[in-house]
């Protein structure tokens, strides 16, 4: 891109704004948005999580919370 005279711009997505919209998809299983994830642990292991994407062995986590 040096020399190129390319750019590249981004920014932080609105996800808020889609939630109302995707999570019935979610939910009845016609979306699978754990395909994004890399690292999954559960509550008791949420330092883990955080601690992966620090470190950059991760770049999404999921969290598992069992009833």
């Amino acid at each position: 891109m040096i020399f190129r005279n390319v750019g590249l711009r981004g920014g932080v997505a609105p996800v808020r704004r889609y939630i109302p919209e995707l999570l019935d998809d979610v939910l009845e299983g016609r979306i699978h948005p754990g395909r994004v994830f890399d690292f999954e642990t559960d509550l008791d292991h949420v330092a883990d999580a955080y601690a992966a994407m620090d470190e950059r062995r991760s770049i999404k986590s999921l969290v598992r919370v069992s009833a």
